[in-house]
């Protein structure tokens, strides 16, 4: 909480943060005042011994500084005041503790600092994140037969990502059925065999040939996410539902990448996460590690 010394300076102020962006908080006004809170998702309280940095007493830290910094010039452009108000916006300025940062002093006497971390993940939650790299892991690719023009190309596409990102070719089981209803089944079996990290399926659903269309990728879906569920093996969904062929083709390679390909990459990255989850000790899955 701050006090304005003047109306002038509490309205000024309000219009600066709201200008920035800030939520407004709930404000009051009674008989000897009234407030104007603004809202920030997370705060800290900071006390240093030694060195201190060279900023100003209320501190911002926000993502994306070089917009915050256009928003704030605007605001002192279309405020009119004259120069000698004391309105000043400071240059982006580089610290020595590795950020940017400049000050804003919309009113004489109070300055704000914004400041934005040169590291990206600063302030970022710590999570538990996959990798796409397929070495030493070993995968399964359940692929249809039925309407084979496109799951060969989605078969292909497969292949090619995990080659891409270091899995063996020894390491790879695959396995053909009649068509995308008969996936789920041997997804299952190859999930329980113990002998793949993850498994990619791969097939194709054609609206215009099949009548019972909804019905079938109905349970062909929830059959994939059942295995996945029950086995804990990771299950990539590659399987296509289409009005007609050349919408399957687009999506094979053609016009909208190769979904066989974004399939493997996403077994990848599951496969990644179980085993650093399963690994990971308490304290490392807190420090992100």
């Amino acid at each position: 909480m701050r006090a304005a010394r003047t109306s002038a300076e509490f309205d000024t102020l309000a219009s600066f943060f709201g200008a920035l962006g800030f939520e407004p908080g709930k404000a009051w006004a009674d008989n000897e005042g009234r407030s104007a809170p603004f809202l920030a998702p997370l705060g800290n309280l900071e006390f240093v011994a030694g060195r201190l940095p060279a900023t100003p007493e209320i501190l911002i830290e926000v993502t994306g500084l070089d917009a915050v910094y256009a928003v704030a010039k605007n605001w002192a452009a279309e405020s009119g005041a004259p120069a000698e108000s004391g309105q000043k916006i400071s240059e982006i300025a580089q610290t020595h503790w590795n950020s940017r940062v400049f000050t804003a002093e919309p009113v004489p006497g109070m300055i704000f600092g914004f400041w934005e971390s040169d590291n990206p993940h600063h302030g970022k939650p710590v999570a538990i994140e996959g990798d796409l790299s397929a070495a030493g892991m070993r995968f399964g690719i359940v692929v249809a037969r039925w309407n084979a023009v496109i799951t060969d190309r989605l078969l292909q596409g497969a292949l090619d990502a995990l080659l891409r990102s270091g899995a063996k070719k020894d390491a790879i089981t695959m396995v053909r059925v009649p068509g995308s209803w008969e996936i789920p089944a041997a997804a299952r079996l190859l999930a329980n065999s113990g002998q793949v990290d993850a498994i990619v399926t791969l097939g194709v659903l054609l609206r215009g040939d099949t009548a019972h269309y909804e019905a079938i990728y109905t349970e062909v879906s929830r059959g994939i996410g059942q295995s996945q569920q029950d086995t804990g093996v990771p299950h990539a969904f590659g399987v296509l539902t289409c009005e007609t062929l050349e919408q399957a083709l687009d999506r094979a390679g053609l016009k909208m990448g190769n979904k066989g390909f974004e399939a493997a990459l996403a077994a990848i990255e599951m496969a990644a996460v179980k085993k650093k989850i399963v690994t990971a000790s308490v304290t490392d899955i807190a420090a992100g590690r």
